[in-house]
């Protein structure tokens, strides 16, 4: 068992940044959607899907991004 660990070393730690990088990511985008932020960049003027993105969640407030 020690000598594969040592053997598979090196590809155990990069999975396991890759791992930890993947993550982090996906921890940031759902604390974005969480706090109302958009993850497309915001420029919807000339976004194909414009309309689909945007719901309103009072008829008298603004729409805001999923």
């Amino acid at each position: 068992m020690l000598n594969w660990l040592q053997a598979h070393a090196a590809t155990i730690l990069v999975a396991a940044l890759l791992l930890a990088a993947v993550v982090l990511a996906v921890v940031k985008i759902i604390k974005d959607k969480k706090s109302g932020k958009c993850s497309c960049g915001g420029q919807c003027s000339g976004c194909a899907m414009s309309g689909q993105c945007h719901v309103a969640e009072h008829p008298d407030k603004e729409s805001k991004h999923l």
